[in-house]
Parts: C-alpha cells; structure tokens; sequence
C-alpha cells in the first residue's frame, strides 16, 4: 500500500514556516501532496504564497520541478 499524505494543506503550511525545514524538504512534501487523494482539494494558490513569502517566486519554481520531476528524492546512494 502507498503511503498517503493526510492534512496536506495544514502540514505543508506548517513545515514552510518552519525555519529548520529547507526548500528540499518542501519539495519532498509537494510531492506527496501531488500524489495524494487530497491534491484536488488543496489550495495550491494559498502554499504557493506561503513559498514566495518565506523564499521567493524562482524557490516556488525550483521546488515545483523538484516534486513534479521526483529529483526531490535522495539518490540510494545518498540515503546512507
């Protein structure tokens, strides 16, 4: 079974305000909510303010690609 990301809205708003969280680890939670039963239902408008305004609009592309494209992900060999 896949995991599922449950609360996307409310988790990913919360880990981009948090200041330990990089764009990386955006990117990775973008992308489970891309994948998610919940991606319809998302305000997308409303992450992506939150991204522009902890980072800038090039880091909202940047994570985009990231979490379209699955570069997001640590290599195997990264991983140990």
């Amino acid at each position: 079974m896949p995991w599922q990301l449950v609360c996307c809205e409310a988790t990913i708003l919360r880990d981009i305000a948090c200041p330990e969280l990089k764009r990386r680890d955006i990117a990775q939670v973008y992308a489970l909510i891309l994948q998610s039963e919940e991606a319809r239902t998302v305000d997308w408008g409303k992450i992506n303010r939150a991204i522009i305004a902890r980072w800038s609009k090039s880091a909202l592309e940047w994570i985009k690609a990231q979490a379209w494209s699955g570069r997001c992900w640590p290599k195997p060999e990264e991983e140990s």
